[in-house]
């Protein structure tokens, strides 16, 4: 039994912040956490393997709830390799758990997907697989974004139980369109096995997003993204996601998709519990050689930062890391606490693993980040295990 302690470092638990402490982790669960006066008293053993952090910072492990990919990898093909080399390289940027997130394709295709993702669940080396996020197909062709129009359909249950079937169990998150018709039936049925629905990609009233509502869609996916947007005699779905704190919302902070003036204002009328990081970043994230692909489309990376079709310009998607994003709610004003919530114990919230993710306390998976005073990802550990550290860059 390999027995560590993590001594004076400041440390975020995900539910509060302790300026100098330690975190005592037995093979791959946290035993203690602890205010430095605490641990003097507590005296460790000599069994323990004592890491002097002082000058840096312990967080949980980041969650990220929706990802097509990074580094060359990604979700399009439903190939396992792809998905064991998202996980082997999210550690870089803090990532212990993740969503791969699908792309509507034909039905062979998709089904395909989502058993071959679901395989993978098991033989991760890195971050470990959360479940799955379907993005589609049963969202608006009005706001599809890059999801190709020809693989969007209307609502079906039968289709539904066929996903749910390959995905053996490990479907976490669905993103639809409320507005839909027969959507209720769908939140409904999804709503009792265990799959949340998240409004996106979305031309939903406000009505129809107080009706998902009422059916079981209490998340929102890429907020204010590919969504009908507020207007002040039209609310639309950003209107009732808003207004309604028990909804969660999806963020993509890139500085991009959202201005960083509407995230301040999102954050001031928004509770903090109900915000979550996330990246939508693609497959030639950080990719350092080859042609650059996503959703089986050449694609460039504009001067804005963001994934661009050749074809038509067309933003394609994100080039954000978790780490980055974090950075830049703290740069924009956020508290570093709050910027750490939204991508630790809030997304892990969401998935109801929040007993043992996303938190640092005792009983929980030692996922953690260890970071530096810039907040920069220095080591990360996947329940106990040193998955990542830049020394050995």
């Amino acid at each position: 039994m390999r027995k560590i302690c993590l001594n004076k470092a400041k440390i975020f638990t995900g539910l509060m912040e302790i300026e100098q402490g330690a975190i005592l982790i037995e093979d791959n669960r946290i035993i203690d956490v602890l205010f430095e006066t605490r641990l003097k008293k507590l005296n460790p053993d000599s069994s323990y393997d004592v890491i002097d952090l002082e000058g840096k910072i312990i967080t949980p492990g980041f969650i990220d709830t929706h990802i097509h990919g990074i580094g060359g990898f990604g979700t399009e093909h439903g190939e396992p390799d792809d998905i064991l080399g998202m996980s082997r390289i999210l550690p870089r940027y803090g990532v212990t758990r993740f969503c791969p997130t699908l792309y509507p394709s034909d039905e062979e295709s998709f089904i395909y997907n989502i058993r071959n993702i679901s395989d993978t669940i098991g033989y991760e080396q890195g971050a470990l697989v959360q479940g799955l996020h379907l993005e589609g197909p049963f969202i608006s062709k009005l706001h599809c974004g890059v999801q190709l129009p020809e693989y969007l359909k209307d609502v079906d249950l039968s289709l539904m139980k066929k996903f749910i079937k390959a995905g053996k169990g490990n479907i976490s998150i669905m993103t639809v369109a409320p507005e839909l018709k027969n959507m209720r039936e769908l939140a409904i049925y999804c709503l009792k096995q265990g799959i949340i629905l998240s409004a996106g990609h979305t031309d939903a009233t406000y009505e129809n997003m107080m009706e998902g509502m009422q059916a079981g869609i209490m998340h929102s996916t890429h907020f204010f993204n590919a969504m009908r947007p507020l207007k002040h005699r039209d609310p639309g779905c950003v209107g009732a996601i808003l207004l309604n704190n028990s909804l969660s919302c999806e963020v993509i902070a890139d500085g991009f998709h959202v201005h960083p003036a509407i995230i301040k204002f999102l954050v001031k009328e928004k509770p903090v519990e109900r915000i979550i990081l996330v990246t939508d970043s693609l497959r030639p994230t950080h990719q350092t050689d080859g042609p650059l692909y996503a959703n089986n489309e050449e694609v460039f990376l504009g001067e804005t930062g963001v994934f661009q079709r050749v074809s038509d310009g067309v933003i394609a998607g994100s080039s954000a890391t978790l780490d980055a994003c974090v950075r830049n709610m703290i740069k924009w004003g956020i508290s570093p606490s709050d910027a750490v919530k939204m991508a630790t114990v809030n997304p892990a919230r969401l998935l109801k693993i929040d007993s043992e993710r996303g938190v640092l306390m005792p009983g929980a998976f030692a996922d953690l980040n260890i970071l530096s005073e810039k907040f920069e990802v220095l080591e990360t550990y996947v329940e106990g295990k040193s998955v990542y550290s830049k020394k050995e860059k």
